[in-house]
């Protein structure tokens, strides 16, 4: 049986497992539908054009996991932020693991989506903004049609996280292949503050598909500083959509370290809504074999006076593919505008592929914006320098990508995810730079 074909009839089971008379089982319905007619994504589609689906639809993934398998803080420590507090929603399969989880209702709500869909109280949040920013596409209506457990966050007014919040998801060998379909509601309201760590994770070789969709509001004067890792396994694909609304004299940050993994997807979207918005857009992508990472950007400007900063730096050896197609929309309106873009990327060697296309469509004729990719090999005079200089050639190489990619880790707010990323990147290049940042 196709995959398609099997999740429109894993479908039907699962309408028996949640609750039909709630608001958001006629929104599943429209989503399911919507999938049926147009299936998944092909090359045929201009968004698709340079990433295929194909080699991993051909599993026979499991779409409700049998039961959680009972996993250790020991095996999961690695991939946690460990060295600060923070709070902590965590899931195996798919499934809640309440014992390795630190969630609150303490000030701010750090919990379940499963109990936010289902729970009388949280009904007025959830008909306010559940599935009112994400677009009408065949992977994003996929997941909306299967919405039931994810992370549900939600910093009142005027309060500040004081600590970060890390969602994390982590597969174990339970299933044959497993797919699975997290979706996460994060709200900030005016004037508040949060920042969040989010990382896919498998912990076996066995064939791992996420659909995952967040959705993220960030209200009046609120900020959002949002961290994705993904350094996951060759058979493990992710397909990330993460669709951002943002209202006036808001900021919020996105950084997407993409490390690892068979096919990674990221669509990324913001949309603006208001006055002297900050949007910033960043990530660093270090691949090899036959990885393949595409990430897809968008930021619409609605309202004058408003900021969006892009710079997105890739590495990538052997046989592995790299694509970047990000857009900047300015409307008639959004006068004032200041938009940066910047897609630059290094090709180690001859077999590895990079698709570059920054866009910029503008209508409004007061503003200030720029794009630009380039796409090349490393600068022999710089290498030759530290080469005369004592320093082998492996170290040099590696010292002059870290400083390639090392402009993306300038802005990261938390040190711990910085040096743990500084690692990771030295780890990716095969070298120990020997200082810590």
């Amino acid at each position: 049986m196709e995959l398609k074909d099997k999740l429109m009839s894993s479908y039907l089971a699962f309408e028996e497992q949640v609750d039909l008379e709630n608001d958001i089982h006629e929104v599943r319905n429209k989503a399911i539908k919507f999938f049926e007619q147009t299936g998944f994504p092909t090359k045929k589609e201009e968004a698709w054009k340079y990433t295929s689906l194909n080699s991993i639809l051909k599993e026979d993934y499991s779409i409700f996991p049998k039961k959680e398998d009972a996993i250790d803080y020991k095996d999961i420590k690695k991939y946690l932020i460990h060295d600060i507090d923070t709070y902590t929603i965590v899931f195996v399969d798919g499934i809640y693991s309440s014992h390795l989880s630190r969630t609150t209702h303490d000030k701010l709500d750090a919990c379940l989506m499963s109990s936010a869909l289902d729970k009388e109280k949280y009904k007025p949040i959830i008909d306010k903004y559940f599935n009112k920013i994400v677009p009408e596409d065949s992977m994003s209506s996929l997941n909306t049609a299967f919405a039931k457990e994810g992370a549900y966050i939600r910093i009142p007014k005027n309060v500040v996280a004081e600590k970060p919040i890390q969602i994390m998801n982590f597969f174990t060998s339970n299933e044959a292949a497993l797919m699975v379909q997290p979706r996460n509601l994060i709200i900030a309201e005016e004037g508040a503050h949060v920042q969040i760590i989010e990382r896919h994770q498998s912990l076996t070789d066995h064939p791992v598909l996420t659909n995952s969709v967040t959705e993220v509001y960030v209200g009046k004067n609120a900020d959002v500083d949002y961290y994705k890792i993904q350094n996951d396994r060759i058979t493990s694909s992710l397909i990330d959509n993460t669709f951002i609304k943002q209202e006036r004299d808001s900021r919020c940050s996105m950084h997407t370290f993409s490390l690892g993994g068979k096919i990674t997807r990221n669509n990324l979207k913001f949309y603006q809504h208001g006055e002297n918005c900050d949007s910033v857009l960043k990530g660093v992508t270090i691949l090899e074999d036959k990885q393949h990472v595409d990430h897809n950007t968008l930021v619409h400007h609605t309202f004058p006076n408003c900021e969006s900063h892009q710079d997105y730096k890739g590495i990538f050896s052997e046989k592995s593919v790299g694509v970047f197609n990000g857009s900047v929309l300015v409307d008639r309106l959004a006068q004032k505008t200041n938009a940066f873009q910047s897609n630059n990327n290094i090709l180690i060697d001859d077999t590895a592929t990079c698709n570059s296309k920054p866009q910029l469509e503008i209508f409004a004729d007061d503003v200030k914006c720029s794009h630009g990719c380039t796409i090349g090999q490393l600068d022999n005079e710089a290498l030759y320098y530290l080469r005369s200089r004592g320093i082998p050639k492996k170290e040099a190489r590696a010292l002059l990508m870290f400083a390639f990619a090392n402009k993306v880790l300038s802005s990261v707010k938390i040190p711990e995810i910085k040096k743990r990323i500084t690692k990771q990147i030295a780890l990716k290049l095969g070298v120990e730079l020997g200082f810590n940042l």
